[in-house]
């Protein structure tokens, strides 16, 4: 006897052999067959493409690697110039002011309203 799930009653029920190898939401095998093309345009793959990426701008690695290990006294961030001066400067100020700024809505936060 060969039996199934029934789906209604929630137990195995008996069945006959072709029910019972073909139980409910199990569909046949699909097809192995591959689909359609949507797109007929050619792939183009990994393997087709040049093997190495021509670069024609300099290397700058080098001179950055002295620049920044040369041992004059100035933290890393500082030591390309103005640019990098500009860049700390404005960054501590926008720090200062926000800090400020929180510090200042707190207090207004932490005063009670008064009733007039």
């Amino acid at each position: 006897m060969y039996y199934k799930f029934s789906g209604f009653s929630q137990k195995l029920v008996g069945a006959v052999a072709s029910a019972a190898y073909a139980p409910q939401g199990l569909k046949p095998l699909a097809s192995t067959e591959s689909p359609a093309l949507i797109f007929g345009t050619p792939t183009k793959l990994a393997s087709d493409s040049p093997a190495a990426v021509s670069y024609s701008g300099k290397n700058k690695v080098p001179d950055l690697q002295k620049l920044f290990q040369k041992a004059d006294g100035l933290p890393v961030h500082l030591k390309r110039g103005v640019p990098d001066q500009l860049l700390y400067r404005t960054t501590m100020a926008l720090t200062i002011g926000g800090t400020i700024y929180c510090l200042v809505a707190l207090y207004m936060a932490s005063q009670p309203k008064s009733k007039k």
